[in-house]
């Protein structure tokens, strides 16, 4: 079961590889799908993410400016 595979078809050198792989891929999309439907889990809309995240550019931007005239 530790065929070697094409690197043209996959990734991965070997089938075990590629399976072990595929298992763990497979649990973390199953921790993060348990995860979202957790109620404890915070919502946030996309005007909030959006929000939040031009004020983390805007500081890396400013920091940015600040270094570059030093």
């Amino acid at each position: 079961m530790n065929a070697v595979l094409d690197p043209l078809v996959s990734e991965f050198e070997t089938e075990t590889q590629a399976l072990s792989y595929d298992r763990w891929f497979r649990a973390k999309v199953e921790q993060s799908l348990a995860k979202a439907n957790d109620p404890a889990t915070p919502r946030y809309t996309t005007d909030e993410v959006m929000g939040r995240m031009d004020a983390i550019i805007k500081t890396a931007e400013t920091k940015h400016a600040a270094h570059r005239l030093a």
